[in-house]
């Protein structure tokens, strides 16, 4: 097989191309950017109390400049995922990098949380353009024995990106770098995003679909899965935080019909050979529909959890940013260790390696139940290893080879498509995963405030029995404490205090120190139990997520991955690179 050497665009014929003599180099580009957005994801909310104080920011702001990413992110994937396959990915690659960089230049240095949401929102723009680009590169440029190889280290790397954003912005955060404090979260995307952006204009390939020149863009067809996604997005990223009104329920409901009209309007414009946004006969293949679903719940289940889980260690147990983000270093490790294995695994046992992977992240989350009821808040940290070292085996089994698995079948022509389907999926998934686990873990935090601030009562009252306080006043200062208790559970800003925490804060002359420990401690015990039992109740759905990811495997053919196959040693085609003209 001829090498191109990446300098002279590619154009893709019969399903293939000579592969770019620089493609691990290219991998390495592109994998650039998969790090900068899932890192993105999660290390802004580290962050958000030092941007609230620092821009005096209110709590709805706070929120958006999370929820505005997430949003522009999702709505233009799918639109962004075409526009590859029609202009270059090159191209619309760089565009997207350039882009990325320069909005996290703007989020460094913004003076209002006005300039920093509207940042933000560009941010997630431009890497809807960016990150479809990724996987449809990774399927293009790779021939199919390396294939797998690639989607290993892209999986591991993805993986590992989700996990680190709380590690790593803690570890900003208490560095300061030159005095940046919060700004330098956004400010270390620049020398990665102008490196990666010189680097991709030097090495990497432009990749050409045949007749890309009679492709347009189905601007009737972008506007209606960009109003979709909107329908559904909205609600779910927003919906907690407005106590899910009915409009947000209408929404939702809403975008099924958005959803058959698109797909109506789709099929029209395939009949016609006008260029569908997401072409339909992608749904005919039986690991690309199947794989999304599996891709849904997945993702669903794993966001969810490690959004929960960290909100846990820190809010339940009191840990330090740094200690809740090194808790979940073992399931980093385990990405690592097990990233590759699924491909090496995939010929004989086909889609058995990803129930093999949703099984043991289900054992986990088993162990962390174990872990709570059997230690609580008393627990060491390092009880949790054994749990988080097999659910890091399990996502690693798990996610590079499901990518594989849905875009393998896939045309090269549609692989931009795809790409931006399956990542619109997986926000979707995401999203949903983490309205569904609000509703369980704060409304176990709302729902069981009461009864668990009046189980801890009985320490303060013997501790103003002790000091000699009448009864009218202990009475009156149990229920002041359960008061403050349950109202601090149902505030949804955690840097608020509510009215009746100051009433119970207000200076008191003469109150004996051990009366003060018994309230500190009554608080410290009650928000543990609370927190502990909404953590055991979100494992419980989180299991019960990757057990229908599990089921749902089923709906993948039995040999799921090709380039496995072809790394071990099936015959591989060697196709000749179609003349440019």
């Amino acid at each position: 097989m001829s090498e191109n050497d990446g300098s002279q665009p590619l154009r893709l014929a019969d399903e293939a191309a000579s592969p770019p003599k620089r493609r691990w180099a290219v991998l390495a580009i592109i994998l650039v950017a998969t790090f900068m957005d899932l890192l993105d994801v999660s290390i802004v909310a580290i962050a958000i109390p030092s941007i609230q104080e620092d821009l005096q920011a209110t709590y709805t702001s706070a929120q958006w400049m999370l929820a505005g990413y997430s949003l522009a992110f999702a709505l233009l994937l799918i639109t962004g995922g075409r526009l590859g396959d029609i202009a270059g990915r090159k191209r619309i690659f760089l565009i997207g990098m350039g882009g990325f960089t320069v909005a996290s230049a703007l989020c460094g240095f913004a003076t209002s949380p006005e300039m920093l949401v509207a940042s933000r929102v560009i941010q997630g723009a431009m890497a809807a353009m960016m990150v479809p680009q990724v996987i449809s590169t990774i399927q293009v440029i790779f021939p199919p024995k390396e294939r797998g190889n690639a989607f290993a280290i892209y999986g591991g790397i993805a993986g590992l990106a989700t996990i680190s954003g709380p590690l790593l912005g803690g570890l900003l955060l208490n560095a300061d770098l030159f005095g940046s404090g919060w700004r330098s979260i956004f400010l270390i995307n620049l020398p990665l995003g102008v490196a990666a952006f010189v680097a991709a204009i030097a090495i990497m390939p432009e990749v050409r679909v045949p007749l890309a020149h009679t492709l347009r863009l189905d601007l009737v067809g972008s506007f209606l899965i960009t109003v979709t996604m909107l329908l559904l997005m909205f609600p779910l990223i927003q919906g907690r935080d407005l106590d899910w009104p009915v409009w947000a329920l209408v929404m939702m409901g809403a975008s099924v019909i958005g959803l058959l009209i698109f797909g109506a309007h789709q099929r029209a414009r395939a009949a016609k050979n006008a260029s569908p946004l997401v072409p339909p006969s992608l749904f005919r293949k039986v690991s690309f529909t199947g794989g999304l679903f599996v891709n849904l719940a997945f993702f669903a289940g794993i966001v969810s959890f490690f959004l929960v889980f960290i909100i846990y260690l820190q809010a339940g147990r009191g840990e330090s940013v740094l200690s809740a983000a090194l808790t979940l270093l073992p399931w980093s490790v385990g990405i690592a260790v097990a990233s590759g294995m699924g491909f090496q695994l995939a010929p004989k046992l086909g889609r058995s390696v990803l129930q093999i992977g949703a099984t043991l992240m289900t054992v986990a989350m088993g162990g962390v139940i174990l872990t709570i009821q059997m230690g609580g808040a008393d627990a060491s940290l390092w009880w949790y290893v054994p749990s988080m070292l097999i659910g890091g085996v399990g996502m690693g089994l798990v996610a590079p080879l499901l990518v594989d698995a849905v875009v393998s079948d896939i045309p090269h022509t549609e692989a931009g498509s795809a790409s931006g389907v399956l990542s619109a999926i997986q926000q979707a998934g995401g999203a949903l995963g983490i309205a569904l686990v609000g509703l369980i873990f704060f409304g176990s935090v709302s729902g069981g405030a009461q009864s668990v601030a009046e189980s801890v009562t009985p320490q303060i009252r013997t501790a103003l029995e002790a000091a000699g306080a009448p009864g009218p006043s202990i009475d009156e200062a149990t229920r002041g404490f359960v008061r403050c208790f349950v109202d601090r559970a149902e505030e949804k800003d955690p840097t608020a205090v509510p009215a009746s925490c100051k009433e119970a804060q207000s200076p008191q002359q003469g109150v004996p120190a051990a009366v003060e420990q018994a309230f500190t401690k009554a608080a410290d015990d009650g928000r543990a139990d609370l927190f502990n039992q909404a953590m055991t109740n979100a494992a419980l759905y989180n299991g019960g997520i990757f057990v229908l990811t599990f089921l749902l495997v089923f709906l993948l053919p039995r040999r799921i991955n090709v380039h496995a196959e072809a790394d071990a040693g099936a015959p591989e085609e060697t196709p000749e690179p179609a003349p440019l003209s």
